[in-house]
């Protein structure tokens, strides 16, 4: 009878195999438990993530756009601001040209004035005095150049706080260039989304740039930037007003001693055309005086020359007289009679000869006299010609006041610029 074979090796029993099935079955089980929590926890996980990442980056792009709100927000501000100080440079610098003007039509009433005071100088003798009008033109030297001063540092304030003002300026350019670019990577990032291709992982991304800043630091600095350019604003307007006021004033000032000056020349004219007349009337009559004295003298040089003959008749008859002879030579009548005659005509040329000598050193003293008075009209004709000179230069100034237009001082400290630039 043929055997099976056996193959040979470890047997066991029932028991262990019943046992071993139920081993597998409860660590099958066991095993799907397991698996089990773990999906329902990546399922929870996955849930949890997508949630949080969706909400963090609903988060991020609510950030985006509030600092995209807040960054737009002071870009406009300093946009505005910005705007405010180009329209107050330009006002500041016309203030400034205007100044400048100023200053250069000081020019000609100074060199006017200097060439008045010049052709003063050709005044001659006694006409040389220190009158009103030289008076008048030295203050008026000394109100021009008090004006040139003012005018001065009027136009070096301005170029100074021009100077703050491009300072301010460029702070705000700056800063605003900073939050055009800021805003562009802001709205950049803003634009991105998951599905873009431009994103991509990057090395250490959450690192802290180099001089980065807190958010009450960036704010402080764009408020101290904006403070700063109104605080120059409102500077500069206060100085705008102050040289418009000064300007006026300067200007009235110069008004106010031209016509002083002027009204001086106009009463020295006058004084000069009196006393120049008076001179002409004195040396007139003074002539017809001389006229009538050589007249005199002439009748004086007649009489004596009349008197000639009857005196040389009585010296005669006296001297035949004495011709007589014997007794007849006594002092009788006629004796005495022709005797007292010479005395008589000696007495009388002797007057007449003392009379002419007064008429003729009066004579002399006349032209004498009337000589210096012909070199003193001289001398007032040149002196009242240099001032009608005078004058005519000064009629330069008067022709530059008629074709420009009077300026004055506008109040600013209540204008709208004002409120604006302390809002």
């Amino acid at each position: 009878m043929a055997t099976m074979s056996m193959k040979p090796g470890l047997r066991c029993s029932v028991s262990d195999w019943e046992t071993s099935n139920k081993d597998n079955s409860a660590t099958a089980e066991h095993r799907r438990h397991l698996s089990h929590e773990i999906r329902q926890q990546g399922r929870n996980l996955r849930n949890e993530t997508t949630n949080k990442t969706t909400w963090d980056e609903y988060d991020s792009r609510r950030k985006l756009n509030d600092r995209v709100s807040d960054i737009t927000r002071w870009k406009n501000s300093l946009d505005v601001c910005a705007q405010e100080v180009d329209k107050e440079m330009d006002a500041l610098t016309m203030a400034k040209e205007e100044m400048e003007c100023a200053l250069a039509a000081t020019v000609l009433p100074l060199e006017v004035t200097a060439e008045c005071l010049t052709l003063r100088e050709g005044r001659l003798g006694n006409e040389l005095v220190s009158d009103p009008v030289e008076a008048a033109l030295k203050k008026e030297v000394e109100v021009i150049d008090k004006a040139q001063r003012a005018f001065q540092g009027c136009i070096d304030q301005a170029f100074k706080h021009l100077c703050l003002l491009q300072e301010a300026r460029h702070q705000l350019t700056l800063d605003l260039q900073h939050k055009i670019e800021a805003l562009d990577v802001d709205m950049s990032c803003l634009s991105l989304n998951t599905t873009s291709p431009e994103i991509s992982l990057k090395p250490n991304p959450t690192r802290i740039p180099p001089g980065s800043m807190t958010p009450q630091q960036w704010e402080q600095f764009s408020h101290h930037n904006i403070n700063q350019a109104q605080k120059e604003m409102h500077a500069s307007l206060q100085l705008r007003e102050n040289m418009s006021i000064t300007r006026a004033q300067v200007q009235n000032e110069l008004e106010a001693q031209r016509t002083a000056t002027e009204f001086a020349f106009r009463k020295r004219v006058h004084q000069l055309e009196q006393a120049h007349q008076e001179r002409q009337w004195q040396i007139k009559t003074t002539q017809n005086e001389m006229n009538e004295l050589e007249e005199d003298i002439r009748g004086l040089e007649r009489d004596m020359q009349a008197k000639r003959a009857p005196l040389k008749l009585a010296h005669t008859r006296l001297e035949n007289r004495t011709k007589r002879p014997g007794m007849d030579l006594c002092r009788d009548e006629v004796q005495y009679g022709l005797v007292e005659e010479v005395k008589q005509l000696d007495s009388t040329i002797l007057a007449l000869n003392q009379q002419l000598s007064q008429a003729q050193n009066s004579l002399q003293s006349l032209r004498q006299h009337e000589a210096r008075m012909l070199e003193d009209l001289s001398r007032k004709q040149e002196a009242l010609s240099l001032e009608q000179r005078s004058i005519q230069t000064r009629q330069r100034l008067s022709s530059v006041h008629s074709n420009s237009l009077p300026l004055a001082a506008v109040p600013l400290t209540n204008s709208s610029g004002m409120h604006k630039l302390l809002a």
